[in-house]
């Protein structure tokens, strides 16, 4: 019993440590022009390649150090939050709406699950980050296509778990009961299946932001994602690898912020799933 309490305890401390992380990064994105110290494109060859302010050589000013053309990196790690956040939730608004229209529709209409299932499996077929990249290498850079892309192309895991659900619950009683009384296939799907999936849907969204934000900080790293001048964590990344050996913290520090913010958003959604669901308390 003590053993099982402090794993709780354990349990409980990763989920505020998520919590407290996730909202601190949101508060970081929302006020990224009052919390940066300075502007994240401005530049300062005389400051250049400057090391964090606790090393020597360090440049007063200058807390995480400077990259290559004297920028300040805490600046451009601050405003790369709001890029990390902006493209992970808007993707996951798009693939999920997506997903659970077509989950809805395949598990409810027979002769449009065949169709629709096909495509899905076409798709897995093909990794993820390798039809982004062909799509983004098609239609070009920007960050209004790599949101378009990641969303499209992370729509199939919802549609298949909404499936899934659709087809067990669609003879349920309380379904059944409001089919006979002449509730239309519109209402019985959004108004008395749909609310009743909602778990899977969060739980699927709340993982597909981590890996929405890793797939955005992939393609910018190889220069098809977010334009170069515009910091994100991945542009910073690409840039950084041509002085890990001399510059260290160019590509550290949005490093570290990717795993944070990647590995708060995992243990939020375990801690959803296990709310979710009754047999794993």
């Amino acid at each position: 019993m003590a053993k099982k309490k402090r794993k709780g305890n354990i349990g409980n401390l990763f989920n505020w440590f998520s919590i407290i992380t996730l909202v601190l990064f949101i508060i970081i994105a929302v006020f990224a022009p009052l919390i940066a110290p300075h502007e994240p494109n401005a530049q300062n060859l005389l400051a250049r390649l400057k090391p964090p302010i606790w090393a020597e050589g360090a440049e007063p000013g200058y807390l995480l150090g400077t990259d290559n053309l004297g920028r300040d990196i805490l600046s451009r790690v601050i405003y790369g939050t709001r890029i990390s956040i902006l493209v992970g939730l808007l993707a996951v608004v798009i693939s999920g709406t997506i997903g659970v229209f077509i989950g809805l529709l395949s598990g409810y209409y027979r002769i449009f699950d065949g169709f629709m299932m096909r495509i899905a499996d076409i798709q897995l077929a093909f990794p993820t980050i390798l039809l982004a990249l062909a799509i983004v290498a098609v239609l070009g850079g920007g960050l209004g296509n790599l949101i378009i892309v990641l969303g499209i192309t992370g729509w199939v895991e919802y549609a298949r778990v909404i499936r899934s659900e659709v087809l067990s619950m669609k003879t349920s009683d309380f379904v059944v009961a409001a089919s006979t009384i002449g509730a239309s296939d519109g209402r019985l799907l959004f108004r008395h299946i749909l609310p009743n999936i909602l778990a899977p849907i969060i739980t699927i969204a709340t993982f597909h932001v981590a890996a929405t934000i890793i797939a955005e900080s992939s393609l910018s790293f190889l220069g098809l994602g977010v334009p170069i001048s515009i910091p994100s964590w991945g542009n910073m990344l690409s840039e950084g690898q041509l002085y890990v050996s001399s510059a260290w913290w160019m590509s550290l520090f949005p490093g570290l912020m990717i795993m944070f913010v990647v590995l708060a958003i995992n243990i939020l959604g375990d801690y959803i799933r296990e709310g979710f669901n009754p047999n794993a308390k």
